[in-house]
């Protein structure tokens, strides 16, 4: 072999060899990111927390809660990504359980709780941990049961506070159907500070102590009013009845349409079963932090952003009642609902803050 012919050999196979090495580094290069946890609705994210939305990272600027990755600009698109813990990937390539998106037997969904459920039944998005008829847990090495242990156990208001708070309540208003509830909303005394956690507890609490008697009223005592809830002009009508949509729970939801956009929310459908708020503790509480976490009723904010934005108890007032009770309308009920809200911060062992009356 002449030399040239060898040099030409050896320059060829070292080019073959240089290829070798390349090209699992640029394939490694060029693999997307890990994903953060799946972006949900529900959750409150604050600025520089990430979640993962159709495969991609996202980064929130400042503090959010509901506003879709992509079609809000409070979202930074942070790039592509692929496995980890955005179900894009991996052994748990799951989607996020999304309310009122129907699901067919089989179908596999990561819920709020950050646990995997399988659908045993067809159904129409109902609430994996509500309605176990429909739903199993489901483990992401194929067997059954929840993937983590559900963190109930985090509620900033222990269960003896809670009985402290309520010496009187009906048994129906159970501290673990609470706990339950929480799954749902799980921005829900959990942002901010511990002292802010701990006031929008009071708050909550407080506002339910003044709407139950102290928990004790699980319906509308006020028979007379039940058919005057029936808003006949909503495309949906009040399949229930006319009469069936008056005040329950501990927020007293009350009006055809709040029943069925609190059920579109929760995954339960209240528009035809209106009942089950006053027959299954759960749902009842979990009504009450619909209204709370989204809904800003006759004021202008949810008293969920009223007490972590510093708005102040006052403004929870108004967001719950304030076209009867503020601005002079009943400064009985305001300061009803006032002396709840301090005594329950003093048990909670936090102070009350600033703006108390609307």
């Amino acid at each position: 072999m002449s030399r040239q012919r060898l040099i030409a050999l050896l320059t060829t196979l070292a080019v073959a060899l240089g290829l070798a090495l390349v090209v699992p580094l640029a394939s490694t290069a060029s693999a997307a990111a890990t994903c953060a946890g799946a972006w949900n609705s529900s959750s409150v994210y604050t600025g520089g927390m990430s979640a993962s939305y159709n495969s991609h990272n996202w980064q929130a600027k400042w503090w959010t809660q509901g506003e879709t990755p992509g079609a809000a600009g409070v979202w930074a698109d942070q790039g592509a990504c692929g496995g980890g813990l955005g179900g894009t990937g991996g052994s748990c390539d799951y989607p996020a359980w999304t309310a009122g998106h129907a699901y067919v037997a089989g179908d596999i969904v990561k819920y709020t709780d950050g646990n995997y459920y399988v659908a045993e039944h067809d159904n129409p998005g109902y609430d994996p941990v509500i309605s176990t008829w429909y739903w199993d847990p489901y483990s992401c090495n194929g067997g059954g049961g929840p993937t983590t242990p559900p963190s109930n156990g985090s509620f900033v208001v222990s269960e003896a506070q809670f009985n402290q708070m309520f010496p009187n309540r009906n048994s129906f208003y159970t501290y673990s159907g609470l706990t339950a509830a929480l799954s749902a909303y799980p921005g829900f005394a959990t942002t901010g500070s511990d002292t802010v956690k701990k006031q929008e507890a009071a708050a909550f609490l407080a506002n339910v102590s003044h709407e139950t008697g102290g928990l004790v009223y699980i319906v509308e005592q006020n028979t007379a009013n039940y058919p005057h809830y029936c808003d006949a002009t909503q495309p949906y009508g009040c399949p229930a009845g006319q009469s069936a949509y008056y005040g329950r729970g501990p927020i007293q939801l009350s009006w055809n349409f709040n029943y069925k956009a609190a059920g579109d929310a929760l995954g339960i459908d209240l528009l035809h079963n209106p009942n089950l708020v006053q027959t299954d503790s759960a749902i009842a509480w979990k009504t009450g932090l619909w209204y709370w976490n989204t809904q800003n009723g006759p004021g202008t904010m949810t008293p969920h952003n009223a007490m972590v934005n510093g708005a102040g108890f006052g403004e929870t007032i108004r967001s719950i009642n304030g076209s009867i009770e503020c601005n002079g309308g009943n400064p009985a009920q305001v300061q009803s609902r006032i002396n709840a809200y301090q005594s329950f911060v003093s048990i909670l062992g936090v102070p009350a803050g600033n703006n108390l009356s609307c």
